[in-house]
């Protein structure tokens, strides 16, 4: 004789059911390496390149010096360009991550990353336009044009890294909240990006504060990556919320 189950009865093997699902725990350490990896990487060939560059283009005559050292300029404006496809890597790894949390914020995330390495491409385009005219010196107007394409590197920058300071902060909303990474690391971000913000649009308006605003977020540019590294996704916060939490 079979027995009836009421349909509110939760049974043994309902309780027994694992979460996070076993393949989101195996990819947890991997994503979360593959994350660290990327967070410095694009610090080290952004930075790497943008120093380059800013070395050679110092100068006020930089146009007529510039010629035989237009390889070096190349490799400086690469190296930037490179930090495009690193970013959006990290971009599209953490959108479905940040999506089992909030697909808003992953979208808002995601949108941010995308507009900033554009304005960062534009940046680089510029700067590549100096190598063509570091052999047009003698022709009127090129140092000219030479100054307009560098502070349209500039202004480039400062616009993408105003949009990724907005980003950035969103993200750590959600790592404030999801606990993906432990709360201080969130905290850093949270004081970091809103005062690096600040200091982009007071670069755009000719205030040279932007490098002293920058530094409260370098704690958490450095401590995200090696958390991650090390430590890695906190594992109930990355699996995001059980099923029989959605639906509860």
């Amino acid at each position: 004789m079979e027995t009836a189950t009421h349909p509110d009865t939760v049974t043994s093997e309902s309780r027994s059911v694992a979460w996070p699902p076993d393949g989101l725990a195996n990819s947890r350490m991997r994503q979360s390496r593959i994350m660290g990896t990327l967070f410095l990487a694009g610090f080290v060939v952004y930075g790497g390149g943008l120093s380059l560059v800013s070395s050679l283009v110092a100068a006020p005559d930089f146009l007529d010096t510039i010629a035989p050292l237009r390889l070096l300029l190349a490799l400086g404006a690469f190296l930037m360009l490179l930090n495009t496809a690193v970013d959006i890597a990290k971009a599209v790894l953490f959108f479905p991550i940040l999506e089992r949390h909030s697909k808003r914020a992953a979208l808002t995330y995601f949108a941010t990353m995308i507009v900033q390495v554009v304005f960062l491409s534009i940046g680089v385009l510029a700067i590549l336009m100096l190598v063509p005219l570091s052999q047009m010196t003698a022709d009127p107007g090129a140092a000219t044009l030479g100054s307009i394409l560098v502070e349209l590197n500039g202004t480039a920058y400062q616009v993408g890294q105003m949009t990724l300071g907005v980003g950035a902060t969103v993200l750590c909303v959600i790592l404030f909240r999801t606990r993906l990474v432990p709360r201080w690391i969130a905290v850093a971000g949270l004081i970091g990006y809103p005062s690096h913000v600040l200091g982009t649009i007071a670069e755009l308006f000719g205030v040279e504060i932007g490098l002293y605003l920058t530094m409260p977020g370098f704690l958490f540019e450095l401590a995200l990556p090696l958390w991650l590294l090390i430590k890695g996704f906190r594992p109930e916060a990355y699996a995001g919320p059980s099923p029989a939490a959605v639906t509860a």
